[in-house]
């Protein structure tokens, strides 16, 4: 019978994958997790994950000490993201603010952890874990310049990231347990152009170790993934549609957990995500991020979990003041006018929010199946640069944006 659950949920999973919507900026481009377990706690769960798709996604060392040990669980979830940008841009013509289009956008997840033996556990998930954007089609700056991309100021710009990531197990002894997920990474991007994407295959090795029955310390680390995004745009404006490559930087993180009773555990994650050496990122100015994060759960109730938390990360995206937009940049071997490579990096991918805070909860209908919910809210962060534009006139760019979100699963014992 448990084989059969296991063949109903890996087909799940599997229709999960023809759903790849974007998601969107959190820490720089990566949500602050996946799940809403996690989620409501501020996106914490390298030391203690509370559910299967947070311990493939956090550290899969963790599946060994899942609290749904040692039966399996399957989970699946939906997070309804608004992220809400705007931008204005003044020049030696005029000024020019819009607010990007406002979408709300459908993020799936789903995750397994079914024991194969007892020390041995094989999990798997799908999820989206990054992406950005905006649209400001037929907005006034839409309008401002004449000429095909680079000329004009990243009006429209998706990129998308998905990972399917099956994981294994092995719990070394009642303190010690280590774990490998491997990342099948999926990508897109579009600059106006059609949607440009690839495959890559990355890696996720972790470990957990518990000193006490009442702290657990975890390390895990994220390989770099590079995808390049074949005729994506023309940025040298000659003629020719060019590619660009981007690389999913490396993470290295590490957790501690304290459960001081049966009711309370209290988590702590601290990451450095290393975008200065990340293909494209570098490129466009990015700075490593150390992200902070803390989250508490509360089991007072029968049959009720409470959730809150709370996650830092400093914005990544470098700020050029007093930049001379005449002069020309390189990216990837193409020469842009700097002008139009900073308003295409601020406006058109502007990953700047810092501080979120995040609450949630899970009701547990029977003793196999539970309901969680969960909310965050990133508040608004706002960048602004001068320099002149591409004739010298004096220039200023501004982008501001905030973020809200709403996550509902359901997990189910078996």
């Amino acid at each position: 019978m448990r084989t059969w659950h296991l063949f109903i949920v890996l087909g799940a999973l599997l229709g999960l994958l023809v759903i790849p919507e974007p998601a969107h900026a959190t820490n720089g481009d990566n949500l602050i997790s996946v799940g809403p377990v996690s989620r409501a706690m501020g996106g914490v769960g390298i030391a203690s994950p509370q559910d299967s798709a947070s311990a493939v996604f956090a550290n899969p060392a963790a599946m060994c000490f899942g609290p749904y040990c040692p039966s399996s669980e399957a989970s699946a979830s939906m997070t309804l993201f608004k992220p809400t940008v705007k931008a204005k841009v003044t020049n030696g013509t005029g000024s020019y603010s819009a607010t990007s289009e406002e979408k709300t956008y459908p993020i799936p997840t789903a995750a397994l952890s079914y024991p194969l033996s007892n020390s041995l556990r094989f999990g798997l998930a799908a999820y989206g874990v990054s992406g950005m954007g905006v649209d400001y089609r037929d907005t006034g700056l839409d309008s401002i310049y004449v000429g095909a991309f680079p000329q004009s100021t990243g009006t429209y710009t998706i990129l998308q990231r998905m990972k399917v990531a099956p994981a294994l197990a092995y719990q070394v002894n009642n303190d010690l347990s280590i774990g490998l997920a491997v990342h099948l990474h999926y990508a897109s991007l579009d600059l106006g152009n059609g949607p440009k994407d690839g495959i890559t295959v990355g890696f996720q090795p972790g470990i957990i170790y518990k000193p006490t029955d009442q702290i657990s310390l975890g390390l895990t680390y994220i390989s770099p993934q590079e995808i390049n995004h074949e005729n994506v745009a023309d940025f040298n404006s000659d003629g020719i549609m060019d590619g660009l490559k981007l690389e999913s930087p490396q993470i290295f993180g590490a957790g501690l957990a304290w459960e001081p009773n049966m009711t309370w555990l209290i988590e702590t994650d601290v990451k450095w995500i290393n975008w200065s050496n990340a293909t494209g990122y570098k490129d466009f100015g990015w700075k490593d991020q150390w992200v902070f994060n803390i989250g508490a759960q509360y089991r007072g109730f029968d049959s009720v979990v409470l959730r809150a938390g709370y996650n830092y990360a400093p914005s990544p995206v470098d700020l050029n003041d007093n930049f001379d937009g005449t002069e020309n940049v390189i990216v990837q071997d193409k020469g842009m006018p700097r002008y139009y490579y900073e308003t295409f990096r601020l406006v058109g991918f502007p990953a700047i929010v810092e501080h979120h805070i995040t609450l949630g909860a899970t009701w547990d209908i029977s003793k196999t199946f539970s309901v969680d919910l969960a909310y965050m809210h990133a508040f608004e962060n706002k960048i602004s640069v001068d320099g002149t534009d591409f004739t010298g006139a004096t220039a200023s760019i501004e982008s501001s944006l905030y973020e809200d979100s709403l996550t509902l699963g359901l997990s189910w014992l078996f």
